[in-house]
C-alpha cells in the first residue's frame, strides 16, 4: 500500500541563542549519539516539504539538504517569528511545527496532529509539564494573523492563539519537555 502524502509543510523551530546551553547551538548540541536537529527532522520524513528555521550556523543547516528559513524582519525574533517565517514559505496548506530542543516527541507526532486537526485553526501539544504550543499543526492560511499579531508586538504564542479554534493534544507519554539545559538532556 502508498503512504498517503499529507498536505503540510514541516518547521523544525532551531532559531533560539542557546544562552541556558552556554551560547552553543541546540540543533548541533548531540542527544544518544546525534544532533537534536536530526531528531528533529526525522519527525517530519515524508512530508513534501520541510524547513528549519536558524538565524545562526546556517551553512552546518544548509547542508542537511533543507530549505532554511531566518527571522525577518530583524526586529522580530523569537520561535513566533520562526514559526511566521514557516507559513510565509511553506508550500503546503498545513505546516507542523516541532522545536529543535524537544526529542522526546513520539515518533507519529505529525499524524496525531494531522488526526486532531482544526479548520481555520491550531492543534496544540500539551504534555505532563503543560502546554506545549510549539508543537503545533497550523492552517498556513492563519499567516495574516499571526503577522498583525508581531506587528502589535506580541511574542508569547499562547496570547497569539488564544483567539483561534484551536484544539489540544495531550502527549501523556512525552516524559521530558522542551530540553533548554544540557542537564535537561541527560
Amino acid at each position: 500500500m502508498d503512504k498517503i502524502l499529507l498536505p503540510i509543510t514541516g518547521l523544525v523551530l532551531a532559531g533560539g541563542t542557546g544562552r541556558r546551553m552556554g551560547g552553543r547551538d541546540k540543533g548541533f548540541v548531540l542527544w544518544l549519539g546525534e544532533p537534536l536537529v536530526i531528531h528533529a527532522v526525522r519527525l517530519l520524513a515524508g512530508l513534501p516539504q520541510v524547513l528549519v528555521s536558524a538565524n545562526r550556523s546556517l551553512p552546518r543547516y544548509r547542508a542537511l539538504g533543507y530549505d532554511v528559513v531566518t527571522d525577518e524582519p530583524a526586529n522580530f525574533s523569537g520561535p513566533l517569528a520562526g514559526l511566521c517565517q514557516g507559513l510565509r514559505q511553506a508550500t503546503q496548506p498545513w505546516m507542523v511545527s516541532v522545536p529543535v530542543d524537544n526529542p522526546c516527541l513520539p515518533q507519529d507526532i505529525v499524524a496525531r496532529l494531522w488526526a486532531a486537526r482544526v479548520m481555520g485553526g491550531l492543534v496544540l501539544g500539551r504534555s505532563p509539564h503543560g502546554p506545549e504550543p510549539l508543537v503545533c499543526l497550523v492552517q498556513t492560511a492563519l499567516l495574516p494573523h499571526l503577522e498583525a499579531y508581531l506587528h502589535k508586538g506580541g511574542r508569547r504564542a499562547q496570547d497569539w492563539f488564544a483567539g483561534l479554534p484551536h484544539a489540544w493534544l495531550d502527549l501523556t507519554e512525552v516524559e521530558a519537555a522542551n530540553c533548554n539545559t544540557l542537564e535537561d538532556l541527560r
